[in-house]
């Protein structure tokens, strides 16, 4: 009897090779190199200024990193971004959100980006509804509250139904209400890679697959399996002094 056929590997859905980004004179991000598997979900870590957000521009194709090699969905940053650009949804700190369009306009604008079918009317009343804004569809953003504005950041973010969600502290200005609706379309999900970054250290440990710890001057402390790093060695990259070990 022959061997069995080999199970089939991991799709790469990141890889990175020593990338590094600098603002003018300023190093922020330094020799960063880590892999992450389609369907896995990577936590970064670090404390305020530690290049987490650049990381996650650089990701997103919203920035071209100074040095090292960067693929994402197996396309090579910045040289092939038009090709993913379509299946990456952002959450970053600015909501991407036209302030003189109501919510669904702006939803339906960002559909036609994406050529949903449809114009992507039915997603959006989904989504809508799914965050508790069905009500405010006809409310302009300039007239919202932060935490509604977040919301309706969410389902602009999951519209286009990404392979790859960017997630920076995808929480933020939610009260409890607003949590309980928006983390379950956050959270993971089949076929869905995700990168987030987060200061709820214990969240991102019981979500990832791989976390990424970056120290204050950028650089790695570690990237290993969620399994190889507890709780206080995570919460030590909030507080080491930058380039220690």
């Amino acid at each position: 009897m022959s061997d069995p056929a080999p199970e089939p590997a991991d799709a790469t859905a990141l890889r990175a090779d020593g990338l590094s980004h600098a603002y003018g004179d300023r190093w922020v991000l330094r020799d960063v190199s880590l892999g992450l598997d389609e369907g896995q979900t990577l936590a970064v870590l670090g404390s305020n200024g530690a290049g987490k957000s650049t990381l996650l521009r650089i990701l997103a194709t919203l920035l071209r990193p100074t040095e090292g090699g960067v693929e994402v969905l197996g396309c090579e940053l910045p040289r092939e971004a038009w090709k993913v650009r379509g299946r990456i949804g952002l959450l970053g700190h600015q909501p991407l959100l036209y302030r003189d369009l109501d919510a669904r306009e702006n939803l339906h604008f960002h559909a036609r980006l994406f050529a949903l079918p449809g114009g992507g009317e039915e997603r959006a009343a989904e989504l809508l509804e799914r965050v508790g804004l069905s009500h405010r569809a006809s409310t302009r953003v300039d007239e919202m509250s932060a935490g509604m504005i977040r919301r309706l950041a969410v389902c602009r973010a999951l519209l286009h139904e990404p392979d790859l969600l960017i997630l920076d502290e995808p929480l933020a200005n939610l009260d409890p209400a607003g949590v309980e609706e928006v983390a379950p379309l956050l959270g993971p999900a089949p076929g869905r890679t995700r990168v987030l970054v987060t200061h709820d250290v214990d969240a991102a440990l019981a979500e990832a697959d791989r976390v990424l710890g970056l120290e204050r001057d950028g650089r790695v402390a570690f990237a290993l399996p969620v399994g190889e790093v507890d709780a206080e060695r995570a919460r030590r990259v909030y507080s080491e002094r930058a380039g220690a070990r």
